[in-house]
């Protein structure tokens, strides 16, 4: 499909955001109406929120600005497809380990990587090996010691690959089997 002919469910998934939105706003505005510093109290609490991730989002904003300009499809899919091999497997979960601030402003780009072609099964990998911080490990053995450090973090990288895994198993199916349409 190119992107001048977009279908009515394209439409209805970029109408519902805003719909959302637009609830969102008038929830604020009849809360406004009845505790005015309630609603004040909420939006300095968005403010302050807004200012710790914005830094982020201009990150991520950015990454998939340049994903967009540099990064070939069929680069993608060789290397974080479907058959990339334990060398996509593994630059996933170093990624994923490498990755910084809030999970969900990670998700615009990560639907991005997707629709260009990035397995369903690395994209779980990478949002699950997201749990093992490198910044965070030396706190860690200070407060639960080398051994335990090492086999939780051995577990997170294992559990992460087998995350993706089951979702290659069941979700691709379940995929594979919606695209070929009803069996006669």
């Amino acid at each position: 499909m190119t992107k001048m002919m977009r279908s009515a469910g394209d439409y209805a998934k970029g109408f519902s955001g805003w719909l959302f939105l637009a609830a969102v706003g008038g929830l604020y505005a009849l809360v406004g109406f009845f505790d005015p510093s309630l609603t004040a109290q909420a939006l300095s609490s968005f403010e302050s929120l807004l200012i710790r991730i914005l830094p982020v989002l201009l990150l991520v904003f950015g990454l998939l600005f340049l994903a967009s300009l540099f990064l070939e499809r069929k680069w993608l899919v060789r290397h974080l497809g479907r058959a990339s091999g334990i060398g996509g497997w593994a630059l996933t979960v170093l990624c994923g380990i490498l990755s910084a601030g809030p999970l969900y402003a990670w998700y615009p780009l990560l639907g991005e990587l997707k629709e260009k072609g990035v397995s369903s099964a690395l994209i779980t990998t990478f949002l699950y090996s997201r749990a093992l911080k490198l910044p965070l490990l030396p706190l860690m053995v200070h407060y639960f010691g080398v051994a335990y450090t090492v086999a939780l973090s051995v577990c997170i990288v294992v559990f992460s690959v087998a995350s993706g895994l089951l979702i290659k198993r069941f979700y691709d199916v379940e995929v594979s089997n919606h695209m070929e349409g009803p069996r006669k």
